[in-house]
């Protein structure tokens, strides 16, 4: 997995500053990396670990930038370009290729020819398994499960019956696909479950984090658009519908019915109440609970922010006091508005 700075300038349309021979086997942080790997600059504000770092080749925005530096890429997205040359230096995961002694495939799947299955992993009846895809140990694809071509799925995925996925997937381990929606009728002793009938659709180029769960919907599809990213540790309930090239971070919790944009970004550990409509390009930032709709675009925020913990108490205690300190201000509103009469009158 070696390059030299030339064919990797070419594979991002950048300009070569410096020695194009240059021998480049790796990715590295402008502060960790060493002669023969290539770092990026993205943030400015890092611009002065030009001087010091160590790497053979750094990703630059511009010339000006690059001139500190004794090899460069010249690249109008130094960020994205790393991102894309990041994939030719991905290590092979795993040993085995094809399908593995210990693996369990029904004689009515429908696996292509090229797709590895790793130990101990269980494809059921009625699955259709697309041309490229990598199956880990220990995964499970259940009934009449669809996966695309060329996805990726890790060890320990499970993938509940009725669920269809796109082509180029990525599901990280642990990750729960189709499980029951939290769905439960009250009765005067207890709860009556409500059976899911639903299914789970994903789209292609979507990526699941370790630890995920998106539950199958009610009675129609829990559904998720194409390019999407969820972080680990996400919930998505029953019903929820994510739109194209949205992305969630890490701890996110989703509930039931939940309508999501295209071009949304949430951030970590926010929480979605059921029932909302979130528009495009919204941005929640983080530990935001969102309680109603959002209908225009913007970034969106709520909860206070950190502070010296006595600062804080003191807030708290302040907004407990809001209710009664409103009631005082119209209070003293009234009086005032009476006096005004009475001088309107003399």
């Amino acid at each position: 997995m070696s390059y030299t700075l030339a064919q990797l300038a070419e594979k991002v349309q950048g300009e070569v500053k410096g020695d194009g021979s240059l021998v480049i086997s790796g990715l590295g942080t402008l502060e960790k990396a060493g002669r023969q790997q290539l770092s990026f600059l993205a943030n400015p504000k890092y611009a002065n670990q030009l001087k010091t770092s160590a790497a053979g080749a750094v990703l630059v925005k511009s010339m000006e930038q690059a001139c500190t530096i004794e090899n460069a890429i010249i690249t109008k997205n130094p960020y994205l370009a790393f991102a894309q040359l990041s994939h030719l230096f991905v290590p092979q995961t795993q040993s085995w290729t094809g399908v593995h002694a210990s693996a369990t495939i029904s004689d009515q799947a429908q696996v292509a020819a090229d797709v590895t299955v790793g130990p101990n992993s269980v494809i059921d009846a009625g699955a259709t398994i697309g041309s490229g895809t990598v199956i880990g140990a220990n995964c499970v694809i259940s009934r009449n499960t669809r996966i695309g071509c060329n996805g990726r799925l890790y060890p320990n995925v499970t993938i509940y019956h009725d669920v269809t996925i796109g082509d180029d997937c990525i599901l990280h381990s642990g990750c729960v696909i189709g499980a029951d929606g939290f769905g439960f009728a009250p009765r005067v002793d207890g709860w009556e479950k409500i059976n899911q009938l639903g299914g789970v659709e994903i789209g292609s180029q979507v990526e699941v984090g370790a630890n995920t769960t998106i539950d199958r919907g009610a009675l129609e599809n829990t559904r998720i658009g194409n390019g999407v990213k969820i972080d680990n540790q996400v919930q998505i309930a029953h019903n929820v519908i994510i739109g194209d090239n949205s992305a969630i971070a890490g701890g996110v919790m989703v509930a039931g019915s939940v309508n999501i944009g295209e071009f949304c970004t949430i951030s970590g550990g926010s929480g979605i109440t059921g029932h909302l409509t979130l528009t495009d390009r919204v941005h929640i930032t983080a530990m935001s609970l969102i309680s109603h709709s959002i209908l225009e675009a913007g970034s969106y925020s709520s909860g206070t922010g950190m502070e010296p913990t006595s600062k804080w108490r003191k807030t708290v205690a302040r907004i407990r006091r809001l209710d009664e300190t409103a009631k005082q201000v119209l209070d003293l509103r009234k009086q005032v508005n009476k006096l005004l009469e009475k001088v309107d009158t003399k």
